[in-house]
C-alpha cells in the first residue's frame, strides 16, 4: 500500500481512517465547503479537532454555537482557528464563506469528567522558528503536548520556504521508549504556494522494510505508520503543511537517523 494519498476533487479531498492507514490512533479528512454547506457527525468514541485552514464556519457542539471560526485566505496567512470536542458530542459545521476545514482525530478516554470543548484562538497559538540555514522552517502549534486538552491528539502546522527542507535531519517516534523516543502515528497534509508546484517526502526506516519516495503535490497526504520521514521544498515554491499525531502516549520524543546527526553538531 503506498503512503501517498492524492487529493480528490469535490467536497472531500482526502481521508485517511485507522482501518485504510493500518494503523490505531490517527484519523484525517480535509473537506472544502462552499458558503452555507453544512458538514454534521458525531465524535462517538474518538476526540475531535477542527482546524479552519481557510475560509470562516461556525461550529454547534451539542447545541452550543462557537461562531466566526477561521480568518485566513490561505494557509500561508499566519495561524488558523480551531475546536478541540470530546468525544460523545454532536457536531455541525456551517461555513459562512467559501471554506475549506480538517477534522483530525484520535481514540477518546473519557476518563474521569474527560476533556471540555476548546475553542483555540489563532492569536494564541505559539509560533516558533526551527532549524538554520536551508534547514529553516516555521512552526504553528495548534494543540501541543504541554496543552493538556486532549487525551491523544498533537496537530501542528509548518511552513518549509521554498529550497528548505523539513523534518530534518530525519527522524523518527515509532517506539515508544520516553524519554529515548515515543510511538506516535502521523499525517501530513501538504499544501503548496503557488498551488502548481510539488515537493518531496520520504518515509524509510532502518531496515527500510518501509522506504518510498512522494512527490507530493497541492492537498496530498502522507501517512507515516514508522519510519523517517523527511521533507523538501524545491526552490520556488513553499510548502505547508498540517501535521496530525496521536499514540498510546501524548508526548511528542523523536531520534533522529544516526547517519544524518552530525549536521546538528556542525557550528
Amino acid at each position: 500500500m503506498s503512503l501517498l494519498v492524492k487529493a480528490r476533487p469535490g467536497r472531500e479531498i482526502c481521508e485517511v481512517t485507522p482501518a485504510s492507514a493500518g494503523w490505531k490512533h490517527v484519523g484525517f479528512k480535509a473537506l472544502r465547503l462552499a458558503a452555507g454547506d453544512t458538514e454534521r457527525l458525531a465524535t462517538g468514541t474518538r476526540e475531535l479537532c477542527v482546524v479552519v485552514l481557510t475560509g470562516t464556519v461556525d461550529v454547534r457542539v451539542d447545541g452550543t454555537l462557537h461562531a466566526g471560526l477561521g480568518q485566513r485566505d490561505s494557509v500561508f496567512d499566519g495561524p488558523p482557528d480551531a475546536i478541540y470536542v470530546p468525544g460523545g458530542a454532536s457536531v455541525k459545521i456551517v461555513a459562512s464563506r467559501t471554506a475549506e476545514v480538517a477534522l483530525c482525530t484520535a481514540p477518546y478516554k473519557g476518563e474521569g469528567a474527560g476533556h471540555p470543548v476548546k475553542r483555540i484562538d489563532g492569536r494564541a497559538m505559539r509560533l516558533s522558528s526551527r532549524g538554520q540555514g536551508s534547514n529553516t522552517r516555521h512552526v504553528c502549534d495548534i494543540l501541543p503536548q504541554d496543552d493538556p486538552s486532549a487525551d491523544h491528539l498533537l496537530v501542528v502546522e509548518v511552513i518549509t520556504p521554498g529550497g528548505n527542507s523539513s523534518s530534518y535531519p530525519p527522524h523518527k517516534h515509532d517506539r515508544d521508549v520516553p524519554p529515548e523516543e515515543t510511538l506516535l502515528e502521523e499525517t501530513y497534509y501538504h499544501r503548496i504556494n503557488p498551488p502548481q508546484g510539488f515537493a518531496f517526502q520520504r518515509v524509510y526506516t532502518d531496515d527500510r522494510s518501509i522506504d518510498e519516495s512522494c512527490a507530493v503535490e497541492d492537498h496530498d497526504v502522507v501517512m507515516v505508520p514508522k519510519g523517517y520521514h523527511p521533507c523538501v521544498a524545491p526552490h520556488g515554491y513553499d510548502l505547508y503543511y498540517l501535521n496530525v499525531m496521536a499514540g498510546p502516549g501524548r508526548l511528542w520524543h523523536f531520534k533522529n537517523d544516526p547517519a544524518h546527526e552530525w549536521m546538528l553538531k556542525t557550528p
